[in-house]
């Protein structure tokens, strides 16, 4: 799991990665850049726990998401590799979205975050 405290290390598979706080603080920036955009986090969270949801399954989940705006955080989502899409080859022809597993992984980060979120002193500006 990612530190950002001032000796930021991150260790997958043991080996060590030394970052200075500006690294850590651009890390961090480009996966909140992936995750931007006001539809993504609402997908993920119904995806989460290895669900596949078809196409249309997610359109009724978000109501108030536009068609082509749910395409297009998909495809973002999937270009980053977040997202898997599943192209089952029959007639009618039927996609079923599902996180990666390294989507998966980011469950317990926002839970983490959700919690802080819920933590902040009562009566803070913002």
């Amino acid at each position: 799991m990612t530190s950002t405290h001032e000796n930021v290390r991150y260790a997958p598979e043991g080996k060590p990665v030394e970052h200075t706080p500006f690294s850590a603080a651009s890390g961090v920036e480009g996966a909140v850049r992936m995750l931007e955009g006001r539809w993504k986090l609402v997908i993920l969270f119904h995806l989460f726990g290895g669900r596949l949801l078809r196409f249309s399954d997610l359109e009724r989940a978000i109501p108030d998401i536009s068609q082509k705006m749910l395409i297009q955080q998909l495809r973002q989502m999937e270009a980053d590799g977040i997202v898997t899409r599943l192209v089952h080859h029959q007639v009618p022809p039927k996609v079923e979205y599902g996180l990666t597993a390294w989507g998966q992984s980011l469950c317990p980060a926002l839970d983490a975050l959700l919690k802080w979120a819920e933590a902040r002193p009562d009566g803070q500006d913002g």
